[in-house]
């Protein structure tokens, strides 16, 4: 799964990967998690654009907002066979902004916190779905993250992995005429463990109230 991420990247340098304008200052992050805000992209019928989603799936059937909480991640394997992510995989889709991620190493009853980023050290983009939630005067935007089979990198450390998409993916994962569920699903695969590299940062990362670049720092060996 993916449960925590980082995006403290410059607003310039992600205007000019992403293309994208936005009027609202960016506060770095270190330590994102589930609830929280996370800087998106969205193809709407004016064109491109980039605001905040809450991390964590909301159905629009759904009587709870509590539900999101259970919705962070949702398995590309299975996004066609479920209700909650069949109709925005269809019409909903959206980029989710990082520089990093980390996953939990289990051995034993350790869990050992690790960074995974880009060998350039550039931001890059999740591959999300997003809904709209409404409860009398209430409206939230939110999101989820797909997931899919670990690369030769992340399988060190985890069996699932966040959907990272290369530059012509983010164009076809967004385009708004594009309907077949089965092209859109082969976008969803392991990136190249080759680009990417992964260290070992403190337990000061476990809690989500610790939002530093501590956060971010390896761990001295």
């Amino acid at each position: 799964m993916c449960g925590r991420f980082s995006l403290a990247t410059d607003m310039e340098l992600l205007h000019e990967l992403f293309e994208i304008e936005m009027n609202e200052a960016l506060t770095p992050r270190y330590n994102i998690a589930p609830s929280q805000p996370v800087l998106s992209i969205i193809n709407s019928q004016d064109g491109y654009r980039a605001g905040f989603l809450r991390w964590g799936l909301i159905p629009p059937w759904s009587k709870d907002e509590k539900i999101g909480y259970k919705m962070i991640n949702a398995r590309s394997e299975t996004l066609d066979e479920r209700k909650s992510f069949k109709k925005p995989l269809q019409s909903k889709r959206c980029l989710i902004l990082a520089d990093g991620f980390y996953e939990w190493k289990k051995e034993g009853s350790v869990k050992t916190p690790y960074r995974f980023i880009m060998k350039n050290q550039r931001p890059f983009a999740f591959a999300g779905l997003y809904e709209k939630w409404q409860n009398g005067s209430e409206t939230i935007f939110n999101c989820t993250i797909i997931t899919t089979e670990p690369n030769d990198l992340t399988k060190k450390v985890h069996d699932r992995s966040p959907v990272i998409l290369t530059k012509e993916e983010q164009s076809s994962w967004l385009d708004r005429n594009e309907q077949d569920l089965k092209k859109l699903k082969q976008l969803l695969k392991p990136y190249p463990a080759t680009e990417m590299e992964m260290y070992q940062v403190s337990s000061f990362v476990n809690s989500p109230k610790n939002d530093n670049k501590t956060c971010i720092e390896p761990v001295k060996k």
